[in-house]
């Protein structure tokens, strides 16, 4: 039976590309292998049905068919009803790293599925490395960091730095490992080629892989003498400064990704930095969509007269005037003074009526009442 891409990303059929994206986001943060507690499986399953819905060709045609061209072409409906594997790519899925999936130990300190590297089976059988064909290159690990932000910086979005301790190039080396100057020499390990390969077991059973040569990085040349700095690493554990920019109106629990900003690996690309937002409640206003909402409880007398409320905005105080009979639930609205959105333009504030009524009345106070009610109020 087909997978419907569109239940596991938990989006309707009509959903945008930003909400697909979004809640693509929150699986793989959720599911991601390196973290404890990740799913290697369910991550796999949402990358799949990401790289599906992202792509507007793809998209069309599973709506249409159940299935992508690429899943129709290998294999019919074995490739992606019986094996599931129909037309998945690695390459489709904006940098994720398939290669923590398996091997030994997560950052999270759980065990992955013994005996075999689910990285190595992506990279093998769907158009990876096996029998000599290009190389899976390292990747960094990902990290993540948390900030807080106030009410009014989620809304309207701000600019922050952060002093951040990850495994970054050598800078004295530019992450060659080499002291600069210094020589090369042909490495021994690979002959220079910069590759090995070696048999490894998979669920497949026995299957030859080509890897970079771990002596030299996949260079094929080591240097005679080594970076003081790193020691030959490439890489150093330093302190640095990164620059955020958090975009208005984002939400609470809400990830950012910044791509390349992760921990950097010697001969590979870097891993990614994750920022998990958390925003401060507001004492007076919530926010739905890109509105603000708040509530006001009026006395009878100002319902039925109407007056005037000073309100405290995100702009400023502002005065808003209550109209004269004015019906409890009734919603008054404030144009253009809620979240900035994509358009240049601004949601409203919406301000939820409530009216008092005493639990008492005085003796005038019920005189008064009794006029209204011989007039037919």
């Amino acid at each position: 039976m087909a997978k419907n891409y569109y239940d596991i990303l938990g989006v309707d059929q009509k959903a945008s590309q930003d909400e697909v994206k979004k809640a693509f986001r929150k699986l793989a943060h959720k599911y991601h292998p390196d973290k404890q507690g990740g799913d290697a499986a369910k991550f796999k399953e949402a990358s799949e049905a990401y790289s599906v819905l992202s792509d507007d060709k793809k998209r069309s045609e599973y709506d249409r068919f159940g299935r992508t061209a690429s899943q129709q072409t290998s294999g019919g409906a074995s490739g992606a009803g019986q094996g599931g594997f129909g037309g998945f790519n690695p390459d489709d899925f904006g940098g994720f790293d398939f290669s923590g999936f398996g091997g030994g130990q997560t950052r999270g300190g759980q065990d992955n599925m013994e005996g075999f590297d689910l990285g190595d089976i992506f990279s093998q059988f769907f158009g990876g490395n096996a029998g000599g064909g290009r190389t899976r290159t390292p990747r960094g690990r990902d990290i993540s960091i948390d900030i807080e932000l106030s009410f009014s910086e989620a809304i309207f979005g701000v600019n922050r730095k952060v002093l951040l301790t990850k495994t970054s190039t050598c800078t004295t080396c530019s992450g060659a490992g080499a002291k600069p100057g210094t020589e090369f020499s042909t490495c021994t390990n690979c002959n220079g080629k910069g590759k090995i390969h070696e048999n490894r077991r998979s669920m497949f059973g026995s299957v030859s892989v080509t890897t970079n040569c771990p002596a030299c990085k996949g260079v094929g040349k080591i240097p005679k003498e080594k970076c003081q700095t790193c020691h030959g690493a490439g890489i150093t554990n330093k302190q640095g400064e990164i620059s955020l920019h958090i975009p208005a109106g984002i939400e609470n629990g809400e990830m950012i990704r910044m791509t390349g900003n992760g921990e950097t690996v010697q001969g590979g690309t870097p891993g990614d930095l994750y920022i998990k937002v958390h925003v401060k409640t507001h004492p007076i206003f919530k926010k739905e969509g890109h509105n603000l909402t708040t509530d006001l409880s009026l006395k009878l007398s100002t319902a039925l007269l109407g007056g005037e409320y000073n309100l405290e905005t995100l702009d400023g105080k502002m005065t808003v005037v209550i109209p004269a009979g004015i019906a409890h639930g009734e919603i008054l609205r404030v144009k253009s003074k809620g979240v900035p959105n994509q358009r240049g333009g601004r949601g409203d504030i919406l301000i939820n009526i409530s009216i008092q009524l005493p639990s008492k009345l005085s003796k005038t106070a019920r005189n008064l009442v009794e006029g209204l009610k011989n007039e037919g109020l």
